[in-house]
């Protein structure tokens, strides 16, 4: 199978009020200034994230077995409605053991990625100037998760119980990260035709079946 790489991808440059270069993710060796905070000036910094996205869907296209549809009515698959979507594309393995992955391409600009049933990652997670975020470092973390869901490194559960918990994990070469919400938090159709398949799961989801060769 082909490794996924990164395509070459320019970054955007920004100038301040006094013509200096702004150097995301290294502006504030402390603590950011208080009017950093709620204040987003230059969003199209994330622009990258569509080409990486991009670059990320041809990948799984090829190296696995795969559907691949598009369409806007796709990012309903999201857990939650967003009014700033341009495009949706859902990469569906040939497997119901596995977790499909619904990638939602935002005006804003950035990208949001449905993993398996119950959980939505955006990508950047805020873009404030206290935040300082920048656009390698999300492309660094959408990879990890695509990649770590097509590998079978992702888990979700729901903890039955009469207030129910969500949770999700991820495994990565160097570690983890995993995280959990409450079930009431969620719409209740999209935990209610989930619960079957994970409450109680302790396994993750399958790998992708790779891609058939000639």
């Amino acid at each position: 199978m082909t490794a996924y790489v990164r395509p070459a991808i320019a970054s955007p440059v920004f100038i301040d009020d006094d013509d200096q270069v702004i150097e995301y993710g290294r502006r504030w060796p402390g603590s950011p200034p208080e009017e950093a905070y709620s204040v987003d000036r230059h969003p199209e910094r994330f622009a990258p994230l569509h080409a990486v996205a991009d670059a990320l869907i041809a990948h799984l296209r090829t190296a696995y077995d795969v559907q691949v549809h598009e369409g806007i009515d796709l990012a309903s698959d999201l857990l939650r409605l967003h009014d700033d979507v341009v495009r949706a594309v859902r990469v569906a393995p040939n497997d119901p053991a596995c977790a499909a992955l619904t990638f939602v391409y935002t005006g804003y600009p950035g990208v949001l990625l449905h993993a398996g049933l119950l959980h939505d990652f955006p990508y950047p997670v805020c873009g404030c100037e206290a935040c300082d975020s920048e656009w390698t470092t999300e492309a660094d973390d959408l990879e990890q998760q695509v990649l770590a869901v097509a590998e079978g490194r992702y888990r979700e559960s729901v903890d039955a119980g009469r207030r129910p918990w969500v949770e999700a994990e991820t495994t990565f070469p160097n570690g983890s990260r995993s995280g959990r919400s409450r079930g009431e938090d969620l719409p209740a159709e999209r935990l209610a035709a989930a619960s079957p398949i994970l409450t109680g799961r302790t396994s993750p989801w399958a790998p992708w079946p790779p891609a058939a060769r000639c």
